[in-house]
């Protein structure tokens, strides 16, 4: 049987209470979703997808800037790619020059 609209709003209503905490709305709670899935590295177009909104773009304007850290981990990631990337192409590089070097003229 389909719950009722409001089932959600009072349950978390009465256990904000029983644990004594400030009045929080299940709206409230979104913020902490998304900036949690982005901490643990969620692809954005799921967490956007999670939150309803029409575009990445919505979500990376109101909650990119919640997550501190995230331009500069994005930065890191990449700068580890492409070393990586380089390391590959010094080996291809380098094997391509042994090649080369014995090959009759």
């Amino acid at each position: 049987m389909p719950l009722r609209p409001d089932t959600l709003t009072h349950t978390l209503a009465d256990l904000v209470k029983k644990a004594g905490l400030p009045h929080v709305r299940l709206h409230d709670l979104r913020p902490t979703h998304a900036t949690v899935m982005m901490e643990q590295g969620t692809n954005l177009k799921i967490v956007s997808e999670r939150l309803g909104h029409a575009g990445v773009a919505i979500s990376l304007d109101t909650y990119s800037r919640v997550v501190p850290g995230i331009q500069v981990e994005a930065a890191q990631r990449f700068d580890e790619a492409m070393d990586k990337n380089r390391d590959q192409d010094n080996l291809r590089k380098s094997a391509v020059g042994k090649m080369l070097a014995n090959r009759p003229i």
